[in-house]
């Protein structure tokens, strides 16, 4: 009987190249891999898989608990399992359960360091080894000794590592370093495997394992002591699949902690049988020229023989990525780092997305999901992009209630973007699939077998708990953009019962916005919204009777929380009201400008939106600016009721004489400290202007009184033309311009 181990490094080509020609010439019966037990079930599936994929486990009683081993086509634990399933070759994973590791989170300090130093040797071996070998990068030096290794005997390359790993636990034990108890633990679930395989009558077993537990299983302790390091274990009820997986996943960027930092390069080279350099050079001028970049055959071989002349300074055999990275960044992108990106995004990184087939196992709500990505031929894909629908078609009126869905789920697949032109029939999308995504959706599987059943019940288990006003409003519409109309009369029901529980006017203003757009949509969704339209008719009734008071004694916060209210509320009314309720809604604003003791950032707002509306004239606009502006008014709600005024655009002064010689008096008779302290205010209600506007309103002041209104006195009546050159450097600071001489 005879134990090889095959110590790897766990995502590497190199490693993956001499582990499948180790099974060729061991011949083994049975192949152990590092990997949780509960995925043995799962190894009949793996000649029907495309990597990148990953074991999935998850617990089936807590929310939130899952874990992956994910696997390339270079991996080799995914060499050894195509071995296996090619040759007839029992496969079985000996880690720790993931039951166990699922479990991790209840117990307390179960993983945590033992007391003592940790040497530096524990935690990065491979560094160690580089440094040893004279090499200062140990990612370089690795590459080199083992990930290019394209010849030589593979058992002689494993029985090196096992030797270099060996020492290195030893110089580390001796500098005080131990394992922690859950490392203890894995490597005592590793070699009951091994001694469960002898049992059963194994005459040639291969384990294949990372490299630094190697030496843990060169020579088994007692039955015994392995026991007693797995007794009293806590676990957790655990199911296991295959999940697609994505080459950005497998990299350490995505904290991934055994990953690697180009998985798209180690793919080039388990794919390249030689002319690897060549290859490469080629794919990069393949996507440079699709991105509508110059890239010559000239400029590929220049750009090789750069990469070959760079690695024999380095003294390389071979140019690695780093050499090739910066001939492409010479000679392809001519030294912009720009193009470069998309290089290193797209093939270092790469945009692989794995497949699994249909008859791999899965929940019901995972199936009904896949089902509808192959009806709708809107299958994720690994690489972000952005799509624009138009939801007069079924097809993408369906994609559409898919995302939708899938956002009340928790999965956000798509982020909603600005769709191209106008109309409510657009719906702009950028997608970006996460593996990730599989286990938020099989969590939910609890709620149905199908993502519209299961998007319901989420809404109506919402809707039903205790949650603002504007919560519930905003679950309306998603509803609604979901397509659920079995959820819409529940949630209907729970916003009219928290509406009329509540006399908060501007939560109800808030609550407005949300349905007017479905009422502005509802016919382009092909959905019933007649019932939304009576909640809002309610609603706005309320509205309407209760705005004034709610307008009275507020402070400037509240202020400016009430005038976004009533700035949303009043875009809605617009869009979706009847004329009743515009006239209504009319009559409530003049009460609010009307307001004695009303904060000027409201009441001067709801002046400019009756005078946009036609409600005021200009010359009645006028009389309350004036009214503002009066020396009996306190400066700063004088500058705040102006602000509010002239809040959106500042057009209105420009083309106003009459409010522009207003402003101008009242800025002339300010005192010098009541200027200093509406000088603040006035800059920050300016600044909200378009630059043209500001340049114009500058130009103006900068013309003195021939800015005033026609009929004025004359510039000599009154006219002190020192105090004006003082004040006009702080009014024009404020308004963003420059004064000149003239």
């Amino acid at each position: 009987m005879t134990t090889t181990l095959l110590g790897v490094r766990h995502h590497g080509p190199g490693s993956a190249r001499a582990v499948r020609a180790a099974l060729a010439a061991l011949d083994p019966d049975v192949i152990l891999i590092e990997g949780p037990p509960e995925a043995d079930q799962l190894v009949r599936h793996v000649t029907a898989l495309t990597p990148p994929v990953a074991v999935l486990a998850y617990a089936a009683d807590r929310q939130g608990r899952a874990a992956f081993w994910p696997y390339a086509d270079f991996s080799p634990e995914w060499q050894g399992l195509l071995h296996g399933a090619q040759t007839g070759v029992p496969v079985r994973f000996i880690d720790l359960p993931a039951a166990a590791s699922l479990a991790e989170a209840d117990e307390e300090d179960d993983d945590s360091e033992p007391p003592g130093r940790q040497p530096a040797v524990a935690a990065d071996p491979v560094g160690w080894l580089s440094q040893a070998a004279g090499h200062d990068d140990p990612e370089r030096w690795w590459e080199d000794v083992v990930e290019h290794r394209l010849a030589g005997n593979p058992l002689e390359l494993f029985a090196a590592i096992a030797e270099a790993m060996t020492e290195l636990r030893s110089v580390a034990a001796e500098d005080g370093w131990v394992l922690t108890r859950r490392e203890s633990q894995r490597e005592a679930a590793m070699r009951n495997g091994i001694r469960a395989a002898v049992r059963a009558g194994s005459e040639r077993i291969a384990v294949i394992c990372g490299a630094w537990h190697v030496p843990a299983l060169q020579k088994l302790p007692t039955a015994r002591a392995d026991a007693e390091l797995l007794r009293g274990l806590t676990t957790v009820k655990t199911a296991a699949t295959w999940v697609p997986w994505t080459s950005q996943r497998l990299t350490q960027a995505s904290g991934y902690g055994a990953g690697v930092a180009s998985p798209g390069w180690y793919g080039h080279l388990w794919r390249s049988p030689d002319r690897i350099a060549e290859r490469w050079a080629v794919k990069v001028a393949g996507l440079l020229r699709e991105a509508d970049l110059q890239a010559s055959t000239a400029a590929v071989l220049e750009a090789v023989r750069l990469a070959e002349a760079t690695a024999a300074l380095r003294d390389r055999a071979l140019p690695g990525l780093s050499e090739l990275t910066d001939a492409v960044l010479a000679v392809l992108c001519h030294g912009d780092a720009t193009p470069l990106r998309l290089v290193h995004t797209r093939l270092v990184v790469g945009e692989e997305l794995g497949e699994v087939p249909a008859g791999v196992p899965v929940v019901p709500l995972q199936a009904d999901f896949e089902a509808l990505c192959r009806r709708l031929r809107f299958r994720p894909t690994a690489a972000d992009r952005d799509v624009e629908l138009d939801l007069r078609g079924d097809t993408d009126r369906g994609r559409s209630s898919l995302l939708h869905r899938l956002r009340l789920l928790g999965v956000p697949w798509g982020t909603r973007v600005a769709a191209g032109g106008e109309g409510t029939f657009k719906e702009g999308w950028r997608l970006r699939w996460r593996p990730e995504f599989l286990v938020a959706l099989i969590e939910r599987a609890r709620y149905g077998t199908t993502v519209q059943a299961a998007a319901a019940a989420v809404v109506i288990e919402r809707a039903g708990a205790e949650q603002p006003l504007a919560e519930i409003t905003s679950l309306v519409e998603a509803v609604v953009l979901a397509d659920l109309p079995a959820a819409l009369a529940a949630v209907t029901t729970a916003l009219e019962q928290r509406s009329a529980r509540t006399g908060d006017v501007q939560q109800l203003m808030l609550a407005i916005p949300p349905l007017a757009r479905v009422l502005r949509y509802g016919n382009v969704r092909q959905t019933d919204a007649s019932v939304v339209r009576g909640v809002a008719d309610s609603l706005l009734i309320r509205i309407c009777a209760g705005l004034p008071a709610a307008c009275a004694s507020l402070d400037d916060d509240a202020a400016a929380d009430m005038l976004a209210a009533i700035e949303a509320n009043d875009e809605s009314i617009g869009l979706v009201g009847t004329p009743e309720q515009r006239s209504s809604w009319r009559g409530a604003q003049r009460s609010v400008a009307e307001l004695a003791g009303g904060h000027g950032l409201v009441t001067g707002r709801c002046v400019r939106i009756l005078l946009d509306a036609g409600e005021l004239s200009a010359e009645q606009a006028s009389q309350r600016l004036a009214r503002a502006l009066s020396a009996r008014a306190e400066t700063a709600q004088a500058v705040h009721w102006l602000a509010g005024f002239l809040r959106g655009s500042g057009l209105i002064l420009l083309r106003d004489e009459v409010l522009w010689g207003l402003l101008d008096a009242w800025l002339c008779e300010l005192t010098a400290p009541a200027f200093e302290e509406a000088l603040p205010l006035l800059r920050r209600a300016f600044a909200q202007f378009p630059w043209p506007e500001r340049r114009q309103m500058g130009e103006r002041v900068r013309s003195g009184r021939r800015g005033r209104a026609a009929g004025a006195a004359d510039a000599d009546d009154g006219f002190d033309e020192a105090r004006i050159r003082r004040i006009l450097p702080v009014l024009a600071a404020a308004l963003g311009a420059e004064v000149t001489d003239g």
